[in-house]
């Protein structure tokens, strides 16, 4: 046989080939009691002599060629074996042929037989498919800890997709809040996109600890295991060695005149090396192997969003809280682990003792207890690599932040009064009430708020001062946020400096309109009020409606149209405009205007982004934004649309102008729109010698995509202008869903408004 000049290593060979590994080392421990079988055979035919030897030795050189393949190269190999057998093979086909020839047996042999080999190599087979089993558990384990990360990941993006999600809708509902609910709405705005950034901050400290965690997990945690699981086959073989051994002194003793074939069989098991049968199933099982794409950021669908931690100061709050957390457990981390491998390192050498002979101890035990000891060392690992890498990641992207920082002492607390957060304002509810107390200064908060509070602990503080601050920290809590200047706009959105609207980047959906030609782009506006809640209809034989909430209510086009002042004049006034930007006609039904120029609007934007003018002798559709409406006056020459107006009712309010009129909310293409607040544009008589400007994006017409409808299921009166009647069977455009209310918008006829959730269903 061939000597092995470099020992394989099935972690570095087969990588993530536990599975075939395993199935292998099955195979030779299952092996064993084929073995120990065979010298149980032996010692009865031992006493029937030499006739029914010869018919075993027959009897399991068939088995050999049956299950040869699968003890050599395994049961699936990538390279075809051929007529070539493993090491233990072909040193058992020379044991079968020794006991071809050995025809006379007697007592004593077959005793020794049993007792001395059968038995020891059954209970071999026993401790080994123990310690194999043990290897599969641990696999498992291994395999479910890289699944659950996986699965964590995959849960922290769909809360940030939530979070995002619910940032935009507080942003629609900043947007649609009447005056003395915007400061409130536009606090809960920033509130919610302080969460965001936290959730996104979280979501990316998740991705670079899932990718460390898959690297370890294939580069360390499945090698390591493949590792032992060649050290076990490789055990097994030498002990079936001894064993054999063993039975070749038995007969060399008993039966002196079979000395020359016996010493030959003994001179060739030695010859068996543990690591040949190894070396063969590598080379007939190596494959090409590639390490899995790491993870990347993958931006919300409805926030589109950059691959960057955010770091304005809310959410370098965040990250300093997270950051010392790290840092304070990372070092004593780095000492368990270290001490804990220093251990594995000395019960690896005491096991290359016992197999050298240079100690006594039981292998086995000794195997099991540096397994127990792996098993350790590699949870305090992850531990360890998962605050290594949340430390890293908040420094390379925001800096050292815990320098300077005046932490607070806090220790979880159940509150037996009534209590509230310091940061947030609110309650402390539950059950227990639990949250956390600043032993220093008083500072209370929620266990979910503890990593928000900012590190400006004053000290240790007497009770007077305590009680102080308290007050102090509750009035600035129950204060809404103003806000954030140009400076410290989050990139996915925020209050436009200059008017106070909303704006933010364009979300994937509206990148997927712009790339058709079209998506939304309009101002934040003041929009009419209905300050009292409708009358709830009867609900003793009918489903029960959500609360009523103040609703914003987008006005119908009849708005936008004044009648005529002129008490004696027989034609209405035409409500004016005037084109902001140039826009190249791209389709049927729309006309090409051009900057400066003066137009009729025909009819008024519905909500789709688009509106119907008349330009000269063209008649035609044109953006919405791309027309500032101009002020109404009464004049002999002006008329009013009489189609639009004999279908539409007169509005108290005056016609809106460009700064004050609603936005449209809500697109019929199920697309997100987005409030952008438009640069001042230049009227005057065409812009002579100057650059042409370029419009904001365009909304998609409807008809785009299809649309969702609902189906009333009972009559329902309205009972209030911002409700829809309804009658049963009738059907809606369903433009939102229930937000928790009890109440959806719906459209018809060109008129948002809501109706009861539990009275109509989706069809």
């Amino acid at each position: 046989m061939a000597e092995v000049d470099v020992a394989p290593h099935f972690g570095a060979e087969l990588r993530d080939g536990f599975k075939p590994a395993n199935t292998w080392v099955s195979n030779g421990i299952a092996w064993l009691d084929d073995v120990q079988q065979f010298y149980r055979d032996r010692s009865v035919i031992e006493r029937e002599y030499s006739q029914k030897l010869a018919g075993l030795a027959r009897k399991y050189f068939e088995k050999k060629a049956k299950r040869q393949s699968s003890l050599s190269v395994g049961d699936n190999p990538t390279v075809t074996p051929g007529s070539l057998e493993s090491a233990s093979m072909t040193t058992w086909a020379t044991q079968l042929s020794t006991v071809e020839q050995t025809a006379a047996e007697h007592e004593k042999l077959a005793t020794q037989l049993i007792a001395s080999i059968a038995d020891p190599i059954k209970h071999a087979q026993f401790r080994y498919e123990e310690l194999r089993k043990l290897h599969v558990e641990y696999a498992g384990k291994l395999e479910k800890e890289r699944d659950s990360s996986y699965a964590e990941l995959r849960k922290v993006k769909g809360k940030y997709d939530n979070v995002c999600q619910e940032v935009e809708n507080r942003r629609k509902k900043t947007d649609t809040s009447f005056d003395h609910s915007k400061a409130k709405a536009q606090g809960a705005y920033h509130q919610q996109l302080s969460d965001m950034h936290d959730v996104k901050n979280t979501y990316l400290i998740a991705i670079n600890v899932t990718n460390k965690q898959k690297e370890r997990y294939y580069h360390e945690y499945v090698p390591d295991l493949l590792d032992s699981l060649q050290d076990l086959s490789e055990t097994r073989v030498a002990k079936l060695n001894s064993l054999w051994m063993l039975g070749t002194q038995l007969e060399t003793a008993t039966l002196t005149q079979r000395t020359n074939l016996l010493q030959h069989l003994s001179s060739e098991i030695p010859r068996n090396n543990t690591t040949l049968d190894s070396m063969m199933f590598v080379r007939h099982n190596t494959t090409n192997w590639q390490d899995p794409l790491d993870f990347a950021f993958e931006p919300s669908p409805v926030w589109l969003d950059e691959a960057t931690m955010a770091t304005d100061e809310t959410a370098k709050v965040f990250l300093r809280n997270l950051l010392t957390k790290s840092k304070g457990s990372l070092s004593e981390l780095r000492r368990e682990s270290d001490a804990k491998h220093r251990e594995v390192d000395n019960f690896r050498r005491v096991r290359q003792n016992v197999r050298e002979g240079k100690d006594n101890r039981d292998e086995v035990e000794v195997v099991r207890s540096v397994f127990a000891l792996q098993e350790a060392a590699h949870d305090l690992e992850r531990r360890k690599i998962s605050a290594e890498v949340e430390v890293s990641t908040i420094t390379s992207a925001a800096g050292d932040l815990t320098l300077g920082a005046r932490h607070h002492n806090f220790k979880p607390t159940t509150f037996k009064i009534p209590t509230n957060c310091d940061l947030c304002g609110d309650r402390i509810w539950g059950l227990s009430a639990k949250g956390f107390d600043c032993r220093d200064c008083g500072f209370t908060c929620h266990s979910k708020c503890e990593l928000k509070v900012p590190a400006d602990c004053p000290g240790e503080q007497n009770k007077d001062q305590k009680k102080q601050l308290k007050q102090q920290r509750q009035a600035e809590a129950s204060t809404a946020p103003s806000a954030p200047t140009n400076g410290n706009a989050p990139a996915g959105g925020g209050l436009d400096a200059d008017d106070g609207g909303l704006s933010r980047s364009d979300t994937i959906n509206s990148m997927n309109t712009l790339s058709s030609g079209r998506s939304v782009s309009r101002s934040s506006v003041p929009t009419h009020i209905d300050d009292t809640d409708p009358p709830k209809p009867d609900m003793s034989s009918k489903p029960r409606i959500g609360a009523g909430r103040s609703r914003i209510v987008a006005p119908p086009p009849a708005q936008y149209i004044t009648a005529s002042s002129g008490a004696g004049s027989a034609a209405s006034d035409e409500q004016r405009g005037k084109v902001m930007y140039p826009y190249q006609e791209n389709a049927e039904g729309e006309i090409t205007v051009d900057e400066g120029q003066d137009v009729v609007i025909l009819d008024a934007d519905d909500g789709s982004g688009w509106m119907k003018v008349r330009a000269g002798p063209h008649t035609g559709l044109v953006p919405a934004s791309y027309v500032e409406p101009l002020p109404s006056a009464p004049t002999p020459t002006t008329t009013t649309n009489t189609t639009a107006s004999s279908s539409l009712h007169p509005h108290p309010h005056p016609y809106p102008s460009e700064s004050s009129r609603p936005a449209s909310t809500h697109s019929a293409t199920g697309s997100t729109t987005s409030l952008a607040s438009t640069a001042p544009s230049t009227s005057g008589g065409g812009g002579v010698g100057t650059l042409k400007k370029k419009g904001p994006a365009v909304a998609p017409k409807r008809g785009a995509k299809k649309l969702q409808y609902v189906e009333a299921l009972y009559d329902y009166e309205a009972r209030g202008e911002g409700e829809h009647g309804m009658a049963e069977g009738e059907r809606f455009v369903l433009v939102q869903k229930d937000q928790g209310d009890g109440w959806v918008e719906v459209e018809r006829g060109g008129r948002t408004a809501s109706v009861p959730a539990a009275w109509v269903r989706e069809v």
